[in-house]
């Protein structure tokens, strides 16, 4: 299927959107780091900031938690690697929050 041919307003504002979504995303990812929110209250959220999030970053800005303790997570969990917060079942997400147990 071809892209649609986009004009340059509606690439800008697209291009606007993904800025604010990324940088969305990053104040989530701060947020973990600092302490501020859990990892049981962004697993609640229903919005698209989080939900378009990969698990594994999610994970990462988790403290303590990088990449190789997130991935022996992922597996562990059966959680497929590029799997987004949006696609977990709600068995995922409490396996999730059992596993680690600190960040909720």
């Amino acid at each position: 299927m071809a892209l649609p041919a986009l004009t340059n307003g509606e690439r800008d504002a697209a291009r606007q959107k993904a800025i604010l979504a990324r940088q969305a995303r990053s104040a989530v990812r701060a947020s973990l780091k600092a302490g501020t929110l859990t990892l049981a209250q962004v697993l609640d959220r229903a919005d698209s900031v989080v939900g378009r999030m990969p698990v594994r970053q999610l994970l990462t800005a988790l403290p303590g938690i990088g990449q190789v303790r997130a991935t022996r997570s992922m597996n562990a969990l059966g959680i497929p690697e590029g799997r987004r917060v949006q696609g977990l079942g709600p068995a995922q997400r409490a396996k999730l929050l059992e596993e680690f147990p600190s960040a909720a």
